[in-house]
């Protein structure tokens, strides 16, 4: 079955027979390469708790972990897909739940569960924060646009960092294993994809810290004085503590990392 579900030839095969396209509102570029997709799943291992699946699309990375031992519960937003996952994943004990994945009660899903996608675009980066917010995942492992991958495991003063490369570092640590090339996909996307796999440090939420940084990244270009000052923040605080912390006047958001941060919230709320 796997082979079929990895070749373009199989896909498309599948695809017309079900009277079924690849719906690109939905961000579906199907899996069809079975040398990646073994190495989604031992990137996956242990699955040392229930694994769930955002995006099952046509069942093959759902398949592909069922077989390898996981406990797969599959969200899907496309109804139109049952019949195709019906087939797919006939006589596998997989749970399959037709429902939007922003609106699924992720705070529920038991301590210790585990993450594992070819996530649609469009959902990828407020999905994987809701998803680090919870506090119950044992591990994320994760396709996504390279650039979004890029931008998750930034470091200070790299193009690619910022709110979210500090969201990420913030909640796990985050490694980026490799990337997978358009023709690895059906339809083939325009981008290249990466996987990345986030261990969570169970720590709580820091409301305070996550509007500063909202706030510090609202004007990239301008200097953190002033963009923290033009957001509210009493200019004469933000420049006490830029002083207390060592940092020169002119220093851009970019440049701190999330201890500095973590301390500028701290002088900036006392």
């Amino acid at each position: 079955m796997l082979n079929r579900l990895t070749s373009p030839k199989g896909i498309r095969e599948l695809l017309m027979r079900h009277g079924l396209f690849a719906d690109k509102r939905l961000g579906q570029n199907f899996l069809a390469s079975e040398a990646h997709l073994r190495r989604i799943v031992e990137a996956a291992k242990p699955f040392t708790g229930p694994v769930y699946e955002v995006g099952p699309g046509l069942g093959v990375l759902t398949r592909a972990l069922a077989e390898a031992g996981a406990q797969v519960t599959a969200i899907e937003k496309d109804q139109r897909l049952k019949p195709v996952l019906e087939e797919t994943l006939k006589g596998l004990p997989v749970k399959l739940i037709f429902a939007d994945a922003l609106a699924f009660p992720w705070e529920e899903v038991p301590e210790g569960s585990l993450l594992v996608a070819n996530l649609p675009y469009n959902i990828a980066t407020p999905l994987v924060t809701r998803l680090l917010q919870t506090g119950r995942f044992a591990r994320l492992v994760f396709l996504v646009q390279k650039e979004v991958a890029e931008r998750m495991v930034a470091r200070p003063n790299t193009p690619s960092y910022g709110l979210l490369s500090l969201r990420v570092a913030y909640h796990a640590r985050a490694e980026k294993l490799f990337d997978l090339p358009p023709g690895a996909f059906f339809p083939p996307p325009k981008v290249v994809s990466s996987l990345v796999r986030l261990t969570p440090r169970k720590v709580p939420d820091d409301p305070a810290l996550f509007q500063l940084l909202e706030a510090a990244f609202s004007q990239r270009r301008k200097t953190l004085k002033n963009t923290l000052t033009a957001a509210g923040y009493p200019k004469e605080k933000v420049e006490e503590a830029l002083k207390n912390l060592g940092l020169p006047r002119e220093i851009r958001a970019e440049a701190l990392d999330l201890y500095h941060f973590q301390r500028l919230k701290d002088l900036l709320y006392t």
